[in-house]
């Protein structure tokens, strides 16, 4: 298994989409922002850190972490106890914004170099939460709908489809997703519930 304070290390110094980018490097200096410890239950994956958790250094310090902490029924104390949950994004870095103003993908780098690893030093993970269509992608690979409206309607199958970790997808929330919100009601009727109840269960 590889060894958990090493990769950590490693990631924090990481500046391959500088040095050596797919593309485009990074146009601003590397921050790595990510949560772990080997006894973590709970994995949230979502995408890239925004400007605000570039600027701060701690994941989900925005408004949609605050509509995540409500999602998953959870206090920031328990949401930011790395003991028991691990916090990690496709990308580790802010990666820029494109030319309307919005957050560019997540850096593939990041993925690619480091996950497959990363994951493996993380033996105690029973839960992941997959945020975002990037998540979706890597965390369910072929399994996941070709729309947000497939993967989410598909969400229970995808919890019980037997694998270890569990994978349970969910929307972005930022406010970007407000209108899907509006239009699939059955998102907090539903889903929340069992979201909560699994949350609760792991930690």
């Amino acid at each position: 298994m590889p060894d958990l304070d090493a990769l950590l290390t490693a990631i924090r110094r990481c500046r391959v989409c500088v040095e050596a980018p797919r593309g485009k490097p990074l146009p601003h200096e590397p921050r790595p922002v990510l949560r772990a410890s080997a006894t973590a239950r709970l994995a949230v994956c979502g995408q890239a850190p925004g400007t605000r958790v570039h600027q701060s250094g701690t994941p989900f310090t925005d408004p949609s972490g605050d509509r995540l902490r409500d999602w998953m029924g959870v206090t920031q104390e328990e949401f930011y106890d790395d003991r028991r949950v691990a916090i990690v994004p496709m990308g580790f870095c802010f990666p820029g914004h494109d030319a309307k103003g919005g957050d560019l993908p997540p850096r593939r780098e990041c993925a690619e170099r480091w996950h497959s690893n990363l994951f493996a030093a993380l033996p105690k993970v029973e839960l992941i939460l997959a945020v975002g269509a990037h998540a979706h992608a890597f965390h369910l690979g072929a399994a996941r709908g070709k729309t947000l409206q497939e993967t989410m309607l598909a969400w229970r199958a995808h919890l019980d489809a037997g694998r270890r970790p569990r994978i349970f997808p969910l929307p972005h929330p930022s406010w970007r997703n407000n209108a899907w919100l509006k239009k699939n009601l059955w998102f907090g009727e539903a889903l929340l519930p069992v979201l909560r109840r699994e949350v609760r269960d792991v930690l």
